[in-house]
């Protein structure tokens, strides 16, 4: 065999030797724990933050900031999407974190509710039972062993499913496209890296 032939064979991708999958393979075990370690860091704040304080002032401004951090996250997450070499990756990762803030924002919120206003719902909340409501009602499997009673628990169950519908659909969109954008930059970028000094 030639030299030229040898090196012909040694650049043709196939088989599980491909170059870069390695370097895929350890972006995804990255990406994968990142999203894991997100979403158990935001629950274990969850259970350890004080939410004791009472009155409904604090569930309002936990709300009204929360739902700011969320639309914060999430730009920040797109534009990550849009720079990251593995923008699929990237973009699971930003979902998982969007949607972990998501449903922990609204468990505290009615944890707060009903800590402030007992009888919001159809039974007293522990932070576990709070949890529990905002994923049946994110789920849409709604059980109906835990309801809201209260005008306010009712809107703000209300805003809980008009906000997963946005998040699964308008959100879901916006990631979408920001995984084209990045696909569309690597390729750009790839004929310049290609060329070299």
């Amino acid at each position: 065999m030639s030299d030229q032939s040898a090196a012909r064979t040694d650049r043709t991708p196939s088989g599980p030797d491909v170059p870069g999958r390695p370097r895929l393979r350890r972006a995804a075990v990255v990406s994968v724990t990142r999203a894991v370690f997100i979403a158990v860091g935001l629950v274990t704040a969850y259970y350890l933050l004080p939410l004791d304080e009472r009155g409904t002032a604090g569930a309002s401004a936990l709300l009204l900031g929360g739902l700011a951090a969320v639309l914060l996250v999430f730009g920040w997450e797109v534009r990550a999407i849009v720079r990251s070499p593995h923008p699929r990756l990237k973009a699971v990762e930003a979902l998982v974190a969007t949607l972990a803030l998501f449903l922990i924002l609204f468990a505290g919120a009615y944890y707060l509710l009903d800590h402030s206003s007992p009888g919001s719902f159809s039974e007293p909340l522990t932070r576990t039972d709070a949890l529990y409501f905002t994923l049946t009602t994110f789920s849409t499997v709604g059980f109906g062993d835990i309801a809201a009673r209260s005008q306010t628990g009712r809107v703000l169950t209300m805003l809980q499913m008009f906000g997963g519908l946005l998040l699964v659909g308008v959100a879901a969109r916006v990631l979408a496209g920001a995984v084209q954008a990045g696909l569309r930059r690597q390729r750009r970028d790839a004929p310049d890296q290609e060329a070299g000094p």
